[in-house]
């Protein structure tokens, strides 16, 4: 099989490719285009296939992971949206819930109030009501009233409609008839149900992720067409596969359908790659660390897996978000932060950034503000001729304009002002690790930090420091591993019932004929798209909490049918979560279960393990490219020290690189501080000890 795994970045695109069946891969990057990403998707990979003699037609899979709806929800510029709701619940999207986002501020943004996905003169009432828990009608649909506001909202220039209907996740007949009639009186409107994107209670959660997929669905639509007709005009034949938040691929009519499945597309894939790379490793405990050009993003992978984000803890851009994710932290932290000074005066660094154009000042591009890549370039940790593999040559006096600009104004040496840039970004990152970790239980000092992305393994081992970390591990093509993510993963897809079935009175029966019903669902789709019964399996696992807790715990669930002992189990699995996750548990309080999911994948082709030359004939001084001033503070002094500069790509494996080092590849620059040490590995990780000599 012959697979391109491509990301879009806020500065760069990463595309790599690998044959399975002789085991060869090539990567590569090119400066993302903002306007239309799928310009530089499609330069990049033509230019990939050319340089290696690939044929453009003989791929069979591009798997993509995309930062359209992100950005379009980050940046609010999404479709001009509509509403049809339950006659009296036109507010719900405004109002939310009783909690705001910080609890004692009387000057906090509260985002669905601030920047609402729908405002309040694009959202009608019709009539209509059904009863919990089973779903009756109470009110039949006034269907001439959704007519009538399907017209209104045409006539209103709206684009796009989300039906959101109060107790629809019971029984979604009223929602799927309501958007019928839409779309007889609008067919070009892109129309949503919040029954067919989360079919799950708690109403203000629900209306908003639907909103949501509403909000970006014409921009992502759009996007998805665009780049599936350039692969085709190109003579790509390939099948278009794009990253879900919850690690695996859909097909792409599905996102075109769905499109706010694809949030957090691209740091999904990250956390997929940096478990590929713990696997290659041997280790199971990680944190992931990708650093690009306009954030940094932080994921968990214990044991081996991956952690799923909580109800609780989904948002994005401040919206709450009912969907399956990844637990991915994101701050604003990469190469392109810019440093700068707030008004009472605070050396700052982040979260703006200098994105790809005009970019950071180094790049030639136009820029004058200072960032983190020109304080690399200043204190000779980025070598100029040596970026992206000599293509992108530096600009070391823009880099020094620069920051020696913002240096003379906060009455610093120009190293001293570009150490301090990255003093602070460190300290910025290593704070967003302990609220991952250390805040959640978990000692970060047991982990190995992988560390990826185009700035990652520049920043790694002094971010590894800080937190007591004494492994890092740099991936075989770190600024492209969110790519080779995509090239780790299977098709996965997720069904949702809720239950409201409390212990003691458990229908197990209905709980069965649920989760079948999912399953067979699950299965016919899988079909749909040409996948086997063999190639498929099925996980299922149920949200639980106490009677009267307001947030539940995802417990696994025996994947064949439940009688009443696997359920009792399942309780007492729920015990010791809430107490590994609280520290208490209510031995004696019942246990509901809220809902009950099906999680359905597909086997995909998957990138294998590098193929390492051996490196017996190989040494570090013919990996030598040169030597050159590079600065580091020791024991409170800044120093310059002479510092070897290595080709990784010619790195002899298995001897010890003292630091100070730079390690240089195509795709990224690894930095070894002095008092700590590398060695490159048959399994292509690069593994780094922290401090060793301190």
């Amino acid at each position: 099989m012959k697979l391109v795994g491509v990301d879009v970045g806020g500065t760069f695109t990463d595309i790599v490719y690998t044959d399975t069946g002789e085991n060869r891969t090539f990567v590569h990057k090119v400066p993302t285009t903002p306007d239309d990403p799928s310009v530089a998707v499609m330069a990049g990979l033509t230019e990939l296939c050319e340089r290696n003699g690939i044929d453009l037609g003989a791929i069979d899979h591009v798997l993509h992971g995309t930062t359209i709806a992100t950005n379009a929800v980050l940046e609010y510029k999404g479709a001009k949206t509509g509403m049809v709701t339950t006659k009296g619940y036109r507010d719900i999207i405004h109002i939310g819930r009783h909690q705001r986002p910080q609890h004692y501020s009387i000057m906090q943004e509260i985002p669905w109030q601030n920047r609402p996905l729908v405002k309040r003169r694009h959202r009608k009432t019709v009539t209509e009501r059904l009863t919990p828990p089973r779903g009756e009608v109470l009110t039949p649909l006034d269907e001439d009233e959704v007519r009538e506001a399907a017209r209104e909202l045409k006539k209103e220039g709206v684009e796009s409609i989300a039906v959101c209907f109060l107790f629809s996740y019971i029984d979604p007949t009223h929602e799927e008839r309501a958007a019928e009639i839409i779309r007889e009186e609008y067919p070009e409107a892109f129309v949503t149900t919040s029954s067919s994107i989360s079919p799950q209670f708690r109403e203000f959660e629900r209306f908003t992720t639907a909103a949501m997929n509403a909000f970006v669905g014409p921009k992502v639509r759009t996007y998805v067409a665009n780049l599936e007709n350039s692969m085709r005009s190109s003579g790509l034949k390939a099948d278009l596969h794009i990253m879900g938040s919850n690690g695996g691929v859909a097909t792409s009519g599905l996102v075109s359908e769905r499109p706010v499945l694809t949030l957090l597309s691209g740091p999904a894939a990250g956390v997929l790659g940096g478990a590929w790379c713990g696997d290659l490793a041997n280790r199971d405990k990680l944190i992931t660390f990708d650093v690009g050009g306009t954030s940094a993003d932080i994921g968990i992978v214990e044991d081996g897996h991956f952690s799923e984000a909580t109800a609780r803890d989904t948002w994005i851009a401040g919206y709450p978000l009912m969907v399956p994710m990844i637990d991915i932290h994101t701050i604003g932290a990469g190469g392109g932060s810019i440093a700068w000074r707030d008004s009472g005066g605070t050396f700052r660094v982040g979260p703006r950034s200098a994105g790809s154009r005009p970019g950071p000042a180094a790049y030639g591009r136009g820029g004058t503000l200072p960032t983190v890549t020109d304080a690399n370039v200043v204190l000779g940790r980025l070598s100029k001729d040596n970026f992206l593999g000599g293509e992108m040559p530096l600009d070391e006096a823009a880099a020094q304009r620069a920051i020696g600009g913002f240096a003379k104004d906060l009455g610093l040496s120009m190293h001293e002002c570009a150490e301090g840039v990255l003093t602070i970004l460190n300290a910025n990152m290593a704070n967003a690790i302990r609220s991952r970790t250390v805040q959640k239980g978990i000692d970060p000092r047991d982990h190995a930090l992988v560390a990826f992305g185009g700035a990652g393994p520049l920043h790694g081992v002094e971010v590894a420091a800080e937190l007591g970390i004494k492994e890092v591990l740099v991936p075989p093509y770190p600024g492209i591993t969110s790519a080779v993510g995509l090239l780790t993963t299977d098709h996965k897809y997720d069904a949702i019932k809720t239950e409201f079935q409390v212990q003691g009175e458990v229908d197990v029966a209905r709980l069965n004929t649920d989760l079948e019903a999912m399953e067979t669902a699950l299965a016919r789709q899988f079909r749909d798209e040409g996948l086997s019964r063999d190639q498929t399996r099925f996980e299922r696992t149920a949200d639980m909490r106490y009677v009267g807790q307001g947030y539940e715990l995802r417990i696994d669930l025996p994947q064949t049918a439940l009688d009443e002992t696997a359920v009792e189990a399942a309780f007492g699995r729920f015990h010791e979560a809430h107490k590994s996750d609280y520290g208490h548990s209510y031995p004696d309080t019942p246990i509901e279960i809220v809902n009950v999911r099906v999680t359905g994948i597909g086997a995909m082709p998957k990138i294998a393990a590098p193929a390492m030359n051996g490196g017996g004939e190989r040494s570090l001084d013919a990996a030598l490219v040169k030597k050159d001033a590079c600065y580091f503070r020791v024991e409170g002094t800044l120093q310059s020290f002479d510092t070897p500069y290595y080709a990784r790509e010619t790195l002899p494996l298995e001897e010890t690189i003292a630091g100070p080092a730079i390690i240089l590849q195509t795709d990224a620059t690894t930095v070894i501080p002095p008092g700590s040490d590398a060695r490159a590995d048959a399994s292509g990780n690069l593994f780094i000890r922290v401090g060793v000599a301190s």
